[in-house]
């Protein structure tokens, strides 16, 4: 007598939207985390070359949290670790809460493909408000760090 072997199988079950939703969360903050580092290490990079290391972080610290105190002469703005590290923390913050959204949007995205053309127009006026924003109200920052470099910088996390 011959025995006929089945194996059914069940199919995979589709992830919990719970779960899909923290998996998208997670890779958002690594994304932010990835931008962020990228954008500190790029204008490390170029405070060193300049001779100033973390003198870039001090001038975007004492613009936000100072109001611009000192901006008048920078060549005689010393590096203050206080400035650097406090402007750290909120760049990696806003960095973070960009990547989460950014990655929620694309979840979005998979899941319905028309929605992707409306997210690249969302990145471009993001860039464009960015510049807009920092070239109307932060002329006295773009004045002390080469704009060019602000917007090669804005634009790195981008590529990757």
């Amino acid at each position: 007598m011959a025995t006929a072997e089945s194996h059914v199988t069940s199919p995979a079950l589709p992830a919990s939207p719970t779960a899909e939703l923290s998996q998208l969360y997670q890779e958002g903050i690594i994304a932010g985390i990835i931008g962020a580092g990228t954008i500190a290490i790029w204008f490390l990079i170029l405070d060193a070359i300049n001779g100033r290391p973390l003198y870039t972080p001090t001038v975007l610290g004492t613009a936000l949290f100072k109001g611009g105190e000192g901006l008048a002469s920078p060549e005689s703005l010393a590096v203050n670790l206080d400035m650097v590290l406090m402007f750290t923390w909120v760049h990696g913050l806003v960095f973070i809460i960009i990547g989460g959204v950014a990655s929620r949007l694309l979840g979005l995205a998979e899941h319905n493909p028309n929605i992707g053309f409306g997210i690249l127009l969302l990145f471009v006026g993001f860039e464009f408000g960015f510049v807009a924003v920092n070239m109307a109200f932060a002329e006295a920052v773009l004045r002390v760090l080469a704009w060019q470099a602000v917007l090669r910088g804005n634009l790195k996390p981008s590529a990757e």
